[in-house]
């Protein structure tokens, strides 16, 4: 496990703090924070497990040396994914082809298909279709997945996928992820018991209900408008419109069955965690859990911080200065340094391998 020695500015030292503050405020001039502009996407439509349509973004600079492919977390759409979209940023700017795209039942992939979410079951198999075409269009064929939150859960399945995967022209190079969804079960019994845990979990609900009327006015006939009206947490949305379609009895047993914390045991490729204790949204138990369990597993990278909130990580100044980033996306720069990192080592750099030890 690496040590961290990450710091936010002083009034974000909270993880409540910090993660409201990057939800309702940091968005606003994101912008701003970055010193490299958009890349310049391509809208394409790739086929997902299952024949799904999933819609995407690729941008693919000169002498791209690998890819990255992500998503986002539990509500949203990449036009809206404004932290997903900084990292599509400074990837490009240092030669990754970037792949983005709206994951099941979200955004314009919720227009062009009914199915619904499986929290990674069925999404693992879209990270590698979308790896396969996109290296068919142009992209380097070693490939990294990444994601954050409920995103970074499924990129975990993605590497699972991977990793079985028989495929020979694609470099299935590994993933990295930012505070990923690991027990749902325990985190939302947690996070009902707080005032503020209500209120964030009231507000997915809400968006969860927008995306499930979103796919009933698209896919007429699709989705049964009062089990949409009875669905008001993010349980009974799952409850209502998710397992029956999966085969699952219970909500309990779906969370079981997709748990990103049963999945660490299993990874064998290389997998980098980062992870706040202070977490508002997750069980405060699971952060022993989940050194546990990647102390055991040689191929996981787990970087767990004292701050960080939920997907939350600016850098103070000093901290920016300590690690000599170009800006405030502590998350992201560790992310991006990282892979550089273990690249160089899987090629038999040496160095790199010292360097990477003291990374964090």
């Amino acid at each position: 496990m690496f040590k961290s020695t990450y710091n936010p500015p002083c009034f974000l030292k909270n993880g409540a703090a910090m993660t409201a503050y990057v939800a309702l405020w940091a968005g606003r001039n994101w912008e701003n924070k970055t010193i490299h502009p958009e890349p310049p996407y391509q809208q394409i439509v790739f086929s997902g497990g299952q024949d799904v349509p999933i819609f995407g973004w690729v941008a693919i600079p000169e002498n791209a040396h690998s890819t990255i492919i992500g998503t986002y977390g539990i509500t949203g759409e990449l036009e809206q994914q404004w932290f997903l979209r900084t990292l599509g940023r400074k990837a490009y700017a240092q030669g990754y082809a970037v792949v983005l795209f709206d994951w099941r039942a979200h955004g314009k992939t919720a227009e062009l298909s009914p199915t619904l979410t499986s929290d990674g079951l069925y999404e693992g198999e879209d990270f590698v279709k979308i790896a396969t075409e996109a290296v068919q269009l142009g992209c380097p064929r070693k490939c990294w997945f990444t994601g954050y939150s409920l995103g970074g859960q499924l990129a975990l399945w993605g590497v699972k996928a991977a990793q079985e995967s028989s495929l020979s022209d694609i470099d299935f190079a590994g993933g990295a992820v930012i505070c990923p969804s690991l027990d749902s079960w325990r985190s939302l019994t947690y996070l009902v018991t707080h005032p503020f845990g209500r209120y964030v979990e009231s507000r997915i609900a809400g968006e969860l209900k927008k995306l499930a009327w979103k796919l009933h006015h698209s896919h007429d006939g699709h989705f049964d408008a009062a089990a949409i009206e009875r669905a008001n947490s993010i349980w009974g949305f799952d409850q209502e419109l998710v397992i029956g379609r999966l085969g699952f009895n219970s909500v309990e047993e779906y969370y079981q069955a997709s748990s990103g914390l049963h999945l660490l045991p299993k990874l064998q490729k290389p997998t980098f965690i980062i992870y706040a204790a202070d977490d508002p949204l997750f069980h405060p138990d699971l952060v022993d859990d989940i050194k546990t369990i990647c102390s055991q597993n040689s191929h996981i990278d787990l970087c767990l911080t004292k701050y960080g909130g939920h997907v939350g990580y600016i850098s103070s100044q000093k901290c920016q200065n300590q690690f000599q980033d170009p800006d405030q996306w502590w998350a992201w720069n560790r992310i991006l340094e990282w892979m550089e990192k273990t690249e160089n080592i899987n090629n038999g750099d040496q160095k790199s391998l010292e360097v990477l030890n003291g990374l964090v």
